[in-house]
């Protein structure tokens, strides 16, 4: 077994004692990896903290819930973070709907240099392509990239069989660089 994994194992039973200083460790090991895949999972990415901070709060109260068995600690987060985010993507949806909430401006792109203007024009297209992918393959794909999860765990997270999360990764990449690729011809 990883040595990660036994020891977020182990936090996770120090959590559902109550032992604060687990969670901790808990928020140091997977906090950035849950920030990042946040961030590129919602809609508007600057609440990537909030569900983070979510994500832990929820692991806090539900800690005892916790079963070795049917995944990793990782898995069972990353779950949770996954559902968060679709729940504020949607709220995100209707709220634009009906008009409570304006379309978040997008984010400064002053010029730098050429070669830093380049990079970020190509990463917006990477994130566009992304954005444009079928659900499940956008979530296996951002579990892999900003979740730094194996194939196993995205198949616990997304509740799928390891030939499918296999197979959503696959088709994510292929849609990916098709389409990144066509844009970089252009």
């Amino acid at each position: 077994m990883d040595p990660r994994q036994d020891e977020a194992e182990a936090l996770m039973a120090a959590l559902a004692r109550g032992e604060r200083g687990a969670l901790a460790r808990l928020v140091t090991l997977f906090g950035p990896g849950l920030r990042r895949y946040a961030a590129q999972a919602l809609t508007v990415g600057s609440e990537a903290e909030d569900v983070t901070q979510e994500v832990f709060l929820r692991a806090w109260h539900r800690a005892g819930l916790y079963d070795p068995g049917r995944g990793s600690v990782a898995a069972w987060l990353y779950r949770i973070a996954l559902r968060i985010c679709i729940d504020r993507n949607r709220r995100g949806r209707f709220r634009r709907f009906v008009g409570i909430d304006a379309v978040a401006e997008p984010e400064d792109e002053a010029p730098g240099a050429e070669a830093t203007v380049a990079a970020r024009q190509r990463l917006a297209r990477v994130r566009a392509a992304i954005r444009a992918l079928p659900a499940r393959q956008r979530q296996a794909i951002l579990l892999r990239a900003a979740g730094e999860l194996g194939t196993a765990e995205i198949a616990r997270t997304l509740g799928i069989s390891a030939g499918a999360a296999e197979q959503l990764l696959v088709r994510a990449r292929a849609a990916l660089r098709a389409t990144v690729d066509r844009e970089d011809h252009r």
